[in-house]
């Protein structure tokens, strides 16, 4: 009789095709055998999952953790425990707003080092695409990223320029020759410029003004131009954060064209408002903006009809301080890599019936697929990295300040209420986090 490290009885598997009731033995950081109600099981753990759901472990695609340099806006080891703590196993970080960023291969070992002593999950780094380092791709590549990160405007950090044309076009040019991938925040740096200068800032509704001034056109342009620029390189696309559905209109006849290219929305794009902006202030800042409840029920349509591929927190923190003043000048970035699978129960698939397996498959299938890492990440099957977050779907909860992990406790989603929590998250065979009150759940 074999001894397993842990097994998990009578949970309900949530793959990206199908639900499934089955047990799953775990031995050195795999998964070694799933099937239903398995005999002569001896483990050094044992989890009764009855009625509770197993999802692949949560792939958020897009965090800042910002060290080192700004760690006292959110740290390696707050930032790993937060997502833990919201079922997921594996993140990237991306090239900002660390200091240095990581667009050399100096400083990729610098926070790479940094994140093997604290990270409590798997991790990997993107690297970044900046004017003047184009001799620097190749080497961060063989460091290990991910992929490369360009921002078609302001980014918001000095130290991270903005790319422009010449060097898109030069940089994706190369990322193409070594078969990687470029992840791109696409809104036109002249439009949003140009039009937040026009700002009336005094206006009653500042909220609606600040979105104005960022609009969805100003997202379409800079994917238009983007796209065109990856015709002519060859370049693989990943377009970043959408807060609109209007914008998958030209992603999706590009990969009707056959180009390969994929886009990722935000939680908050998918369970925020204008609204909430105007209510939250500057909780809910972020670029580009909230948009209208309109547009919150269009990125659903379109992650029904399987036309997002990725959902990624885009988790940017900073001090309080930030946030404090005056909405156009405070730090735009939103809080949210521990919520991201309770925002899309609730929101998904609670109140619009999207099937459990589709949001398995945008958190955690699809990125693995899209970044090379599957298989082996990204489900739960035999032979499989034991990275599993355990949810009760049908728990109710109020989100509290005490509930977060982050380094800075703020989030635009204290407060509300939600139908989905994380109760246990494994990382490859290792139980990392619990929120089990019932120790008849777990036994050793």
């Amino acid at each position: 009789m074999s001894e397993f490290d842990l097994v998990i009885k009578n949970g309900i598997i949530v793959n990206e095709e199908k639900l499934s009731k089955a047990d799953v033995l775990i031995k050195d950081g795999k998964i070694v055998d799933i099937g239903l109600h398995i005999k002569e099981t001896k483990a050094k753990q044992i989890i009764d999952a009855e009625g509770l759901y197993l999802f692949p472990g949560i792939i958020d695609s897009h965090v800042h953790f910002n060290e080192p340099g700004r760690s006292e806006w959110e740290g390696l080891e707050t930032g790993s425990k937060s997502l833990a703590a919201g079922g997921a196993t594996l993140f990237f970080d991306m090239p900002l707003n660390s200091h240095p960023p990581t667009t050399s291969e100096q400083a990729f070992h610098l926070k790479n080092g940094l994140a093997k002593e604290k990270s409590v999950i798997d991790y990997r780094l993107w690297g970044g695409v900046v004017p003047g380092n184009l001799d620097e791709l190749e080497k961060l590549l063989q460091c290990g990223v991910i992929g490369f990160k360009a921002f078609m405007s302001n980014s918001g950090i000095d130290d991270f320029q903005s790319a422009d044309d010449r060097t898109l076009l030069q940089a994706m040019k190369k990322i193409a020759e070594l078969h990687s991938i470029l992840a791109v925040h696409a809104e036109s740096d002249t439009i949003t410029e140009f039009l937040g200068k026009e700002i009336n800032r005094e206006s009653d509704h500042i909220a609606l003004a600040f979105s104005n001034a960022r609009p969805i056109f100003s997202e379409i342009e800079a994917v238009q131009r983007i796209i065109a620029y990856a015709e002519a390189t060859k370049c693989r696309l990943h377009i970043v954060h959408i807060s609109s559905a209007d914008v998958l209109e030209p992603i999706l006849a590009a990969k009707r064209r056959g180009l390969d290219i994929s886009v990722e929305t935000c939680p908050h794009y998918l369970s925020l408002t204008m609204d909430d902006l105007e209510k939250l202030g500057a909780a809910a800042k972020c670029a580009p903006p909230l948009r209208s409840k309109q547009e919150v029920d269009n990125l659903w349509e379109a992650i029904r009809k399987g036309e997002i591929d990725v959902i990624g927190s885009d988790h940017s923190p900073s001090l309080p301080s930030m946030k404090m003043g005056n909405l156009l000048e405070a730090w735009g970035g939103i809080s949210g890599c521990q919520t991201t699978l309770s925002v899309l129960l609730e929101e998904g698939y609670w109140q619009r019936g999207i099937p459990l397996e589709m949001i398995s498959k945008i958190t955690s299938t699809n990125p693995a697929r899209r970044f090379g890492l599957y298989p082996n990440k990204g489900s739960i099957l035999k032979g499989y990295d034991a990275d599993i977050a355990i949810v009760d779907v049908n728990e109710k909860f109020i989100l509290k300040k005490e509930d977060l992990y982050y380094k800075n406790k703020i989030s635009p989603y204290i407060g509300k209420t939600y139908r989905g929590r994380v109760k246990a998250t494994i990382s490859r065979g290792e139980l990392i986090y619990s929120h089990f009150s019932d120790s008849n759940k777990m036994t050793t």
